[in-house]
């Protein structure tokens, strides 16, 4: 059976919802991160890319480029909402798809050329989801989801693109290398450095070659130049989660101590999300008294990773559940509603200080392991007896 992979990615999805909530914003110069300057680009409208204007992208160069343009500091409770109702017209449509982040969706829709024809279902789909929620998509149909993707990028904005099977390699052959999912900054140098701009090089030369030049990342990159990518799609459950609790030796009412193991628990989650190349959108904190009586409180929240963040909505779930003069036993954190994304999802509230902050302590962590470093008031010691699970 053939296979028939749709990628689906909303466009501008932050600027698209602004301009949702105020028409004033449309077809100007719009940047989301931050009014100062000391923010990152989270994301900015096609006008502002005209100027050069990049996501990740210090706000105050933003401003050199573009200083015309409209500057935002973004509202992710908004976001996420608008994510879940694109998310929710996809699961009652398609039988399989996967929510690669907060805006991007790849649907199998192998078998279904029976019936519609897998083509015709993708640009209904794409049609709902534009009426129902007001956001533009754009999106792409090919045998695989390398290829997809790549076809929905060329089909921006709000466009669509169909590669039909045993077309990939021309298609493919005439693009910048920059278009092959997992070709970052680092490679494209290299390759640029061998003198090769085009896929259609990479198509021509040996496997072996690219192997020897970047390792098993050299052998993914010239199977993705030749259309060829066997990765399923990955089933989108909502319960994923990752957890985390301590069972006391003995039970305790030293809060100080609970709220900093609280602290450490939502660190070390937070650095294995990223790890993971996932965020979460879900927050429960789980207390267990000495009578046995186990409590838990929960809050969704935008997706995110970011350790204050999440430890920050830890303790304010502990604080809510803890009941003074009561013995206990047991607490956990638990993360759910994962979804694969990075820490970039949300830029408009970091600072490039913040960020490069993160990527120096999970670097320390990779090399040395989780407990390298730590936040001062995670690094009591204590006899408690610790589980770790994680839930599919």
């Amino acid at each position: 059976m053939k296979k028939h992979i749709a990628h689906m990615d909303l466009d501008s999805f932050f600027v698209s919802v602004e301009r949702l909530r105020n028409r004033a914003l449309q077809n100007i110069p719009l940047i989301i991160g931050g009014t100062g300057d000391r923010g990152v680009v989270a994301s900015c409208s096609y006008e502002a890319r005209a100027f050069g204007v990049r996501s990740a992208m210090p706000v105050k160069m933003a401003r050199q480029l573009c200083p015309n343009a409209m500057f935002i500091r973004g509202d992710h409770e908004l976001y996420s909402q608008y994510s879940r109702m694109v998310t929710d017209i996809v699961a009652e449509s398609v039988p399989v798809y996967e929510k690669s982040s907060i805006d991007e969706f790849y649907l199998d829709l192998s078998g279904m050329d029976r019936f519609f024809g897998c083509w015709q279902i993708t640009k209904e789909l794409g049609t709902k989801i534009n009426r129902e929620t007001g956001l533009p998509i754009s999106f792409g149909l090919s045998a695989n989801k390398t290829v997809s993707k790549i076809a929905t990028g060329e089909a921006k904005p709000a466009g669509a693109k169909h590669i039909l099977h045993g077309t990939e390699k021309p298609f493919l052959a005439p693009l910048s290398i920059r278009k092959i999912p997992g070709v970052g900054q680092e490679t494209y140098k290299t390759l640029r450095g061998l003198g090769i701009q085009r896929i259609e090089t990479i198509q021509a030369m040996p496997v072996d070659l690219m192997e020897k030049t970047l390792g098993k990342t050299g052998t993914d990159i010239w199977k993705k130049s030749q259309g060829i990518d066997h990765n399923p799609v990955e089933p989108y459950r909502e319960q994923k989660s990752i957890s985390t609790e301590q069972t006391f030796e003995q039970d305790t009412i030293d809060v100080h101590m609970l709220k900093n193991l609280i602290v450490g628990m939502a660190e070390n989650l937070a650095y294995q999300l990223r790890k993971q190349q996932k965020v979460t959108g879900c927050v429960t904190v789980k207390i267990r008294y000495s009578d046995f009586n186990t409590y838990t409180r929960q809050l969704r929240i935008p997706y995110t990773s970011a350790d204050h963040t999440l430890i920050a909505h830890s303790c304010e779930l502990f604080e809510k559940l803890y009941e003074k003069r009561m013995l206990v036993r047991l607490i956990g954190i638990r993360f759910s509603e994962l979804v694969t994304g990075s820490l970039q999802i949300n830029l408009f509230e970091h600072t490039e200080e913040m960020i490069n902050l993160y990527q120096a302590m999970d670097h320390i962590r990779n090399r040395y392991g989780d407990n390298a470093v730590k936040r001062a008031v995670a690094r009591l010691k204590n006899t408690a007896e610790k589980k770790k699970n994680t839930d599919i």
